[in-house]
This record gives structure tokens, C-alpha cells and sequence, in this order.
């Protein structure tokens, strides 16, 4: 079995010897490194780093010891976890359901290290679905009427359940700044990528229209500014004059479920770090 590793991201001004000093403190106290990644923005002198390594000793002396060099010593900011973690994960889904059947399947079959606990709807559309994966279902409607009452309920069923990350499987509203204000825990979201293009409606068919030539998927932490959040990942296809809306859809869709489950998977491994609304991702 895989032993137990304690991961740290750290994030702050950069400095002289910073990766000796991180390094020399775990091999004083015989750990031994398993990865070791960092980058520099060189614009904004700030240093990153993820590393992870196998303790010599007890883990929450070591954790508590790793955060008091980093934050006392080093002045970084410092997050650390266990590789043993298990987040507790909800989902928001409306109609649209392959983000949501093939995120449901990867935490099934082991691939991601999470655990999910809710599935929250505006539609009952999924609630069947969900009651066949075993996950307790929620359904609250939203109207522009009442939204912020829904919001408040939904904030509350989170709380509820514990979650620790929300993951927007095409939920198709927009949430709202107090909502992500009181949610307690970083949002997801999964779109196309074609905005600020082809906003609105039948966004492929837009594209279609317009002979585009790539088209692609954008998973990104959810912000008060629309589809503005820092992004996580992206890919594209490209498509050519053959291809009809039908398949520019098909291809979309396939490339939301890997971008989703890509950025859902390095957000629960601890590989990413945000700041002025960009990320650097540890792959």
C-alpha cells in the first residue's frame, strides 16, 4: 500500500534559498521527498512551490512544524494536506447530464480522491439518475423571483452535508456573489469556450454559423464576475466545414467531461495555487 504523504503548496515573495530551506528542513527530519515542483512569476516576483513527501515521524507534529517554517521562518503562505484526504464533494446539475454521469462514474471507479455526498437541482430531471447512484438528491427551484431564497436553501444543504468543494456539472444558472460569499469552499465551473464569442443560446450552432475552425472547453473557479473566475484547465478540437452542429456538440461535450474532470481531480490532489486570478497548476 501507497504510504501516506503530506503535500504543501507555498506561495509568497521570493527569496534566496527557499527550496534549500524547504528541502534541508524535511531531510533533517528524515522524510523523504516523493515530488518537488515550483515556478516564479517573474513579473510579479513570487515564488510557488508543491511538494510532497513521506514523514519520518507523526504527521501532525509534522504538519503543524512544516506550517511554522513556512509562515514564521519563510513568510509564505502555506496550505498542507494528506494524501490520505478525502474532500467531501457536492454537485450542482440543471438538465444537461454528461458532466454529471461521467463525474459521477470517475469518483465511482477510484479516480478521483474524493467523497460525494449531495447532488443539488433546479430541475428533477437527474433525481432518478442520482437515486440509482446512491446520492441523496435536492431539489430547489430557482426562478429570478426567487432566487436569493433558493440560494440561501442551497447554502444551507451545503453547510449540511459538510462539502468542501461544489462542482457545477452544467448548472445552468448563474450564481449569485453572496452565495459564493457564504458557501464556505472554492465552486467549479465547466463551460465552452467560446465566450465572449458566442454568448447566449445553441452557442455550436453560433459556431457553426460562423465556419469556426477549434472549439474547446473551459473549467474555472467560480467568481463574482461571470465566467471571469481563474481558470484551471482547457482544451480544444478542431473541427473543420464537415463537421455539422450535431458534431461540433458531441465533440463539446467530450471535451467538457475531460477539462471537468481534469480540474475537479488537480483541485482535490492539491496541485493548485490561485492569485491574481490566475493559477499555477502542478501537473
Amino acid at each position: 500500500m501507497k504510504p501516506t504523504s503530506i503535500i504543501a503548496l507555498l506561495s509568497g515573495p521570493d527569496q534566496p534559498g527557499l527550496v534549500a530551506r524547504v528541502a534541508g528542513w524535511i531531510y533533517e527530519r528524515h522524510g523523504n521527498i516523493i515530488h518537488a515542483d515550483q515556478h516564479r512569476d517573474s513579473e510579479a516576483e513570487v515564488f510557488f512551490q508543491r511538494v510532497e513527501w513521506v514523514p519520518a515521524g507523526d504527521y501532525e507534529e509534522e504538519l503543524a512544524g512544516f506550517r511554522a517554517l513556512a509562515e514564521g521562518q519563510l513568510g509564505m503562505n502555506a496550505r498542507v494536506a494528506l494524501s490520505s484526504d478525502r474532500p467531501k464533494v457536492a454537485i450542482m446539475v440543471s438538465k444537461i447530464d454528461h458532466c454529471f454521469h461521467d463525474i459521477i462514474l470517475r469518483f465511482r471507479g477510484g479516480e478521483l480522491p474524493g467523497e460525494l455526498v449531495a447532488v443539488v437541482s433546479n430541475h428533477e430531471d437527474l433525481a432518478d439518475a442520482t437515486a440509482a447512484y446512491g446520492l441523496p438528491f435536492y431539489h430547489i427551484p430557482v426562478t429570478r423571483e426567487t432566487k436569493a431564497e433558493a440560494e440561501a436553501q442551497q447554502v444551507n444543504i451545503l453547510h449540511e452535508t459538510g462539502a468542501e468543494l461544489v462542482i457545477m456539472a452544467r448548472y445552468m444558472q448563474v450564481l449569485s456573489e453572496s452565495f459564493l460569499k457564504n458557501v464556505g469552499c472554492p465552486v467549479i465551473n465547466i463551460h465552452h469556450s467560446f465566450l465572449p464569442a458566442f454568448a447566449g443560446g445553441k452557442p455550436y450552432h453560433q459556431a457553426y454559423e460562423r465556419g469556426v475552425k477549434l472549439i474547446g472547453a473551459t473549467a474555472h473557479y467560480a467568481t463574482a464576475d461571470l465566467d471571469e473566475g481563474p481558470i484551471i484547465a482547457q482544451d480544444v478540437a478542431r473541427v473543420t466545414h464537415r463537421h455539422g452542429p450535431a458534431d461540433l456538440v458531441r465533440r463539446g461535450r467530450d471535451l467538457e467531461k475531460t477539462v471537468f474532470a481534469q480540474a475537479v481531480r488537480w483541485h482535490l490532489e492539491n496541485r493548485i495555487l490561485v492569485y491574481h486570478n490566475k493559477t499555477v497548476v502542478f501537473d
